[in-house]
């Protein structure tokens, strides 16, 4: 694990907090950062007692997209693909390939990368206040972080091209009616509701869960039949996990289930 101060880590009660920390740069990210913030995701992959992630920001915005002075072209042009390709896509990976809860709380503002890598986690909420905005059109950019596979497939083609060829802000209520995140709730509740629905879910039958993520994104590009398959042979490994013998112990006994995650 990484022990850069631009991602604070903690783990407690089975959910492993990672917080962008630049907040002077409104955690715009920087080499630095992209490290630090996989090293955590890599954590979360391998380590067993990590049942749920909980990714924040600090400070009044949750994540600005890049650090633009790092890549500033008056220094020589840069190579972004290499930059998407080193930092972005891997981190894109680690977060929809890991069979665990990834609950995003957005503190503020979430522009470019920020507010793709939102979109990417399983769980979205964010404060009334904030506002997401795809900001790669001001700058004659492509969106990134998956923005391009994220939005049309959340917010129909129409709306995604909008966004993304004005770089309009997205108000938090609004993202949610349109189905780009779970719930906007009161900025000052924000950490406390997401944090009670991290710990819930870690709490909870890991391993099925983990599952139905990857069943349910499986289903953008699966055919019925596929999908029909997949579920099936899921439930397959599902009812042969401990969880799955306890949830039903707990239910024939009317007693609260004690899940390990197994």
């Amino acid at each position: 694990m990484s022990d850069s101060d631009t991602i604070l880590s903690a783990l407690a009660d089975g959910v492993l907090s990672l917080t962008l920390n630049r907040p002077d740069k409104l955690n715009a990210f920087n080499e630095e950062m992209h490290l630090a913030l996989r090293a955590g995701f890599e954590r979360a992959h391998a380590d067993a007692d990590v049942r749920a992630v909980l990714l924040t920001g600090a400070g009044r915005g949750f994540c600005a997209g890049q650090d633009l002075g790092d890549r500033d072209p008056s220094k020589g042009v840069p190579d972004l693909g290499h930059t998407i390709e080193t930092f972005y896509n891997p981190l894109l990976r680690l977060i929809r390939s890991l069979e665990k809860p990834v609950i995003c709380a957005v503190n503020g503002v979430a522009a470019g990368a920020g507010a793709n890598i939102a979109f990417a986690c399983d769980i979205t909420l964010a404060a009334r206040s904030a506002r997401f905005i795809q900001a790669f059109a001001k700058i004659g950019l492509v969106p990134d972080s998956g923005g391009t596979w994220s939005l049309p497939r959340l917010i129909g083609e129409a709306r995604a091209k909008a966004l993304a060829l004005t770089a309009e802000p997205l108000g938090a209520e609004t993202a949610a009616d349109w189905g780009l995140i779970w719930r906007a709730v009161d900025d000052n509740t924000l950490m406390e509701e997401a944090t009670a629905l991290a710990t819930r879910l870690a709490a909870g039958p890991t391993k099925g869960l983990g599952m139905t993520k990857r069943a349910i994104q499986a289903a953008a590009t699966n055919s019925l039949d596929e999908q029909l398959d997949l579920e099936r042979d899921l439930q397959r490994e599902a009812g042969r996990s401990a969880d799955y013998a306890e949830g039903v112990s707990a239910f024939l006994e009317k007693r609260k289930p004690e899940f390990k995650g197994q």
